[in-house]
Formats: C-alpha cells, sequence, structure tokens
C-alpha cells in the first residue's frame, strides 16, 4: 500500500475512534450524576471521618463556569473508557496488516492480559484512595477549615488510578522484552536487587501520598507479577535454547539434505542442461 494509502487507512481509523468516543461522552453525559457520585466517594469518605474529628473538609466550586467545564472533563474522559474496546480494535486492524501471524497471536495475548492488569491497578488505587486523602489532609490544622476544589481533585484523582494502572503493567513490559529476545531471564535474576530497589522508587514516587502502608501496597503486587513474569521468562529461555541446540549442527558434521526439496538439475556453462536430453539430430 502506498503512503497515501495508510494515511487514508489512519484517517478512517481515527474517525471511527473519536466518533465512538463522542457516543462514550454523551452517555457518560447523560448518567454524570452517578459517575461523579463514584468519583468523589473516596473524599466522601474522607469528609465524614473529618466532620466527626472536627475538620471541616469540603468539595467546592469556585468559578461560575466551573461545574459546566467539570461535566465536559468527566464525560470527556469518562467517554475515552467507555469507547476503549472500540478505538484499541481500530488501532488494531491499523497495525495488524504489518504483523506476522505469531507476531498477531502474541499481541492478542498482551491485549487480553493488558486489560485486566490496568484494571486491577485502578481498583487498587480506589481502595486506597480514602487512606491516601486522610493521610493528606491531615496535616491541616485544626483552626483552618479545607475547601478543595473540584477540578484538582478529579485531576488528583485520575492521575493516581491512571498510575497504578501502569505500574500493574510494567510486569507485562518486561515479559514482552523477554519474548523479544532484549531481556533474558538471566538478567533480570541476576539483578533482583537492582529491581526491588527500583519497584520501591517507582511505588515512592506513584503515591500521591507518601505514605509507606499505600507505598508497600502498590509495590508488594508488581514484585509478585514480576516473581511470575521471571519465571515464564526462565521458561521461555530455556525453551528457546532446547530448540537452537537441537537445531544446531557441528562444524565436523554434514548437515543431512532434505530429501523432499528439489533440486534444481546441473546446467552448464552454456546454459543448456548437462544431462542427456533429447536434442535434434546433427
Amino acid at each position: 500500500m502506498p503512503l497515501s494509502g495508510h494515511l487514508r487507512e489512519l484517517r478512517n481509523r481515527l474517525f471511527k475512534s473519536a466518533l465512538t468516543i463522542a457516543v462514550g461522552a454523551v452517555i457518560a453525559w447523560i448518567y454524570y450524576d452517578a459517575i461523579f457520585r463514584l468519583i468523589s466517594q473516596p473524599f466522601l469518605d474522607v469528609v465524614i471521618e473529618a466532620q466527626e474529628a472536627g475538620r471541616n473538609v469540603q468539595l467546592t466550586l469556585t468559578g461560575v463556569a466551573d461545574p459546566f467545564v467539570l461535566q465536559l472533563k468527566v464525560a470527556g474522559v469518562a467517554g475515552v473508557v467507555l469507547a476503549s474496546p472500540i478505538w484499541l480494535y481500530q488501532l488494531w486492524r491499523f497495525v495488524t496488516p504489518g504483523l506476522h501471524k505469531h507476531e498477531r497471536r502474541w499481541s492478542i495475548i498482551v491485549v487480553a492480559i493488558a486489560t485486566p492488569l490496568f484494571c486491577a491497578g485502578a481498583l487498587l488505587a480506589y481502595v486506597f484512595m480514602p487512606n491516601a486523602l486522610d493521610f493528606l489532609l491531615g496535616f491541616t490544622p485544626e483552626s483552618v477549615s479545607n475547601f478543595v476544589d473540584v477540578s484538582r481533585y478529579v485531576s488528583f484523582f485520575l492521575r493516581t488510578v491512571i498510575v497504578f494502572g501502569i505500574g500493574f503493567l510494567l510486569p507485562l513490559f518486561a515479559l514482552l522484552l523477554n519474548l523479544a529476545g532484549v531481556l533474558p531471564a538471566s538478567t533480570m535474576i541476576n539483578a533482583w536487587r537492582w529491581i526491588i530497589v527500583g519497584i520501591f522508587l517507582f511505588a515512592a514516587v506513584a503515591t500521591p501520598d507518601g505514605n509507606p502502608i499505600t507505598m508497600t501496597m502498590l509495590a508488594l503486587p508488581i514484585m509478585l507479577l514480576l516473581t511470575v513474569v521471571m519465571g515464564i521468562a526462565w521458561l521461555h529461555d530455556r525453551r528457546a535454547g532446547k530448540k537452537a541446540a537441537e537445531e544446531s549442527v557441528p562444524d565436523d558434521e554434514i548437515r543431512p539434505i532434505d530429501e523432499t526439496t528439489p533440486v534444481d538439475a546441473p546446467t552448464a556453462i552454456d546454459g543448456t542442461d548437462s544431462v542427456d536430453s533429447p536434442t535434434s539430430a546433427d
């Protein structure tokens, strides 16, 4: 396909993706109250605890147009999430013509694994969100009321959920590098100390509150997933090594000829067949 054909194909895929995202945003706009209730529930749990402790914590909107902008933002993000199966499929259809059969099979497996992993990370972030908010808001002095802007809270919520989801995808990325032959299992096993340090550093940066409990709750699942990845990578490397050893031939041996492969008849220098063949009489 020429470059213009690829560009037309990309335009059609992008148009279909944008159309489905717009439809998802309309659906999210209709159910905005339920979606916002789900997003704000972790903060409301903290508000109840703060009121019991005698602290004043509230979500606020300061601008006249802020409610409308907030609803647009929530509807847009929810539309992207709702339409994710469609635009991921469009992306897949654009990429697959350039892949081999075995690469398509591996990519399907990766997408099937990546989706639940990301959802698991997002769910973990949602569960520990009240603990993070309570830890951060706990630094508010007793004589000060804490009025949190809703837009900033939504941005904080989305950033935390996305970071936790990406954290759960890091072991899968390591597995892809191993399958591609870039990252051997022996390298990961030998560097396990540095991997643990790196995971905890990532968890410390990714967790918004810096709470050691929240950091540990993010680091432990990643370490567990990475341990499973190391085991799969070790089995893959071992199988690949055995296959390479079976196919290799020592230098002092002659590789057997496959009798099923047709051998072209030898030709003479002048281009005529060197074997006896019917020719015209002299």
